[in-house]
């Protein structure tokens, strides 16, 4: 860590600098500030300007134009202004050029223990430890996940309440086949960032295996908790799928698994539950579902505009065809760009047409459609866009046969 200090230590000149330079020109200023209030002449302008009024009052007398006590009260009221302005201009005596100079090396003091108080407080100079442990192990010839394994529980002795500690020996620990210590692992990490669903999910996956898949009641309350949080946590899901299908109830192992599959972000943690679903439907007796990618899993959908809306738009507005999942919590699962002269029109919505590997339309097994039409373009709704929708269309097989009907019949308001 000593070039993080060095650097630091950098940092800090510049503003130890800043403390400093005000002093250099300190004697400069006071000649200034001296030789100003030498030449200042505010004080005799007062004056002057007190005994021109004053002889204006006394010429006002004598013409008549004033009484004598009006002449007194105003005279008074000049004499008071006179000696607002004079108290005005009493200034104090300058301090001397090294007056507060013994403050200076007090005030780099705090600058320079406050700022290192705050980094430790807030910085991240234990992740940088942990990033030079795993350099050194990488690049030590005799390097190992067991040095590396040992040096990480030194750490978490230095760093107890780093959860990027405990992030990083839970996986270790799982790996190289120590359960209980992982389970210890990601119990710390959960006491430091929370009850979340992804923790808890791991934590009941870990204590679902250490039971030989076994949903113990520890295991029970673990799922129980995380669903409550995340109805759509996919690695509980996958659990409960593992755990009936051992159990030979394959339609809820392939309920659990399909929903999981829907919510999941690793395509190859995905591809491996969609071959559970295949193992599943064989020792049903059905015949399984053929990889996604082969069968075309995707809607075939009927686009049409209704008659009275059609002088609404042009020919060359735009129209998006969009398959939503149910609860609107994903990306657009698949998108098709037309144009209202196409119309009606029939297209297909697959894989092919996801915006994003993580969003696809087979992922689920039932898509909201969307088509909507569009006057200036835009993907993002406006008011006056015609568009009309269809709830609850299932996915699967695409048939020349099957279609969805989507009338576009409703204005956006």
């Amino acid at each position: 860590m000593t070039p993080l200090w060095i650097a630091i230590a950098l940092l800090l000149l510049p503003a130890l600098w800043l403390l400093i330079a005000p002093m250099r020109g300190a004697r400069t200023l006071r000649d200034h500030l001296q030789q100003f209030e030498a030449n200042d002449t505010s004080a005799e302008q007062n004056v002057a300007i007190f005994q021109r009024r004053l002889a204006s009052l006394e010429a006002a007398r004598e013409r008549g134009d004033i009484d004598d006590a009006r002449f007194n009260e105003d005279r008074l009221e000049l004499e008071r202004s006179l000696l607002e302005d004079t108290a005005t201009q009493t200034k104090r005596p300058l301090k001397t050029v090294t007056a507060g100079r013994l403050v200076v090396p007090l005030v780099m003091v705090a600058v320079v223990g406050a700022s290192t108080f705050w980094y430790q407080q807030n910085g991240a100079e234990g992740d940088l430890t942990l990033y030079a442990i795993q350099e050194e192990v990488r690049n030590d010839p005799e390097g190992s996940m067991a040095m590396f394994l040992e040096r990480m529980e030194a750490e978490a002795e230095r760093q107890p309440n780093n959860p990027n500690v405990w992030s990083s020996l839970f996986p270790l620990y799982r790996d190289t086949g120590q359960p209980e210590k992982a389970a210890d692992a990601l119990e710390r990490l959960i006491a430091i960032e929370g009850r979340i669903p992804p923790l808890l999910a791991q934590l009941a996956q870990l204590r679902f295996f250490m039971a030989e898949r076994e949903l113990t009641p520890d295991v029970q309350a673990l799922v129980d908790e995380t669903l409550e949080l995340d109805p759509r946590q996919p690695t509980v899901l996958g659990l409960l799928g593992i755990y009936a299908f051992d159990n030979g109830d394959y339609d809820t192992a392939i309920d659990r698994w399909r929903r999981a599959v829907a919510n999941i972000e690793d395509p190859e943690t995905a591809e491996s539950l969609r071959d559970g679903i295949r193992v599943a439907q064989e020792r049903m007796g059905v015949t399984p579902e053929a990889p996604a990618a082969a069968q075309g899993q995707g809607v075939r959908v009927n686009v049409s505009l209704d008659e009275a809306l059609v002088d609404n738009v042009s020919d060359d507005a735009t129209v998006f065809i969009t398959a939503r999942d149910i609860d609107g919590e994903l990306p657009p699962l698949a998108v098709i760009r037309a144009q209202v002269s196409e119309l009606p029109m029939t297209v297909v919505l697959d894989d092919t047409a996801a915006m994003s590997p993580q969003a696809q339309i087979s992922q689920v097994r039932e898509a909201r459609l969307v088509v909507r039409v569009s006057k200036t373009g835009q993907a993002t709704p406006q008011p006056g866009d015609l568009f009309g929708d269809l709830e609850s269309v299932s996915v699967g097989p695409i048939s020349e046969d099957d279609a969805a009907n989507v009338v576009i019949n409703r204005v956006f308001e």
